[in-house]
């Protein structure tokens, strides 16, 4: 068994395969109302980076909680080629 994060892209979507020694999961990425000007092979990065971006920005004290429970955190980057938001 391979651990770690395996992409897999097919002409629906994108399957993010998470896999731990004790934690395993599928994360199903497919077109959308936020990732309509995303390119088919950018659609996962595209998906997750819009969907953490608004989730972070979201004032929940139970969000950051679980969050916080998991040691997780996001922060947006600039974009490299200036490009404007898609979401």
């Amino acid at each position: 068994m391979t651990y770690g994060i395996t992409i897999k892209q097919d002409t629906g979507g994108t399957r993010v395969e998470i896999r731990s020694r004790n934690q395993a999961g599928v994360l199903y990425v497919v077109p959308a109302e936020g990732s309509w000007v995303a390119e088919p092979g950018e659609l996962h990065a595209h998906a997750l980076a819009g969907f953490f971006g608004e989730l972070a920005k979201r004032d929940d004290p139970a969000l950051r909680a679980l969050m916080n429970r998991w040691g997780l955190s996001f922060r947006e980057l600039p974009l490299e080629d200036g490009g404007g938001e898609g979401a």
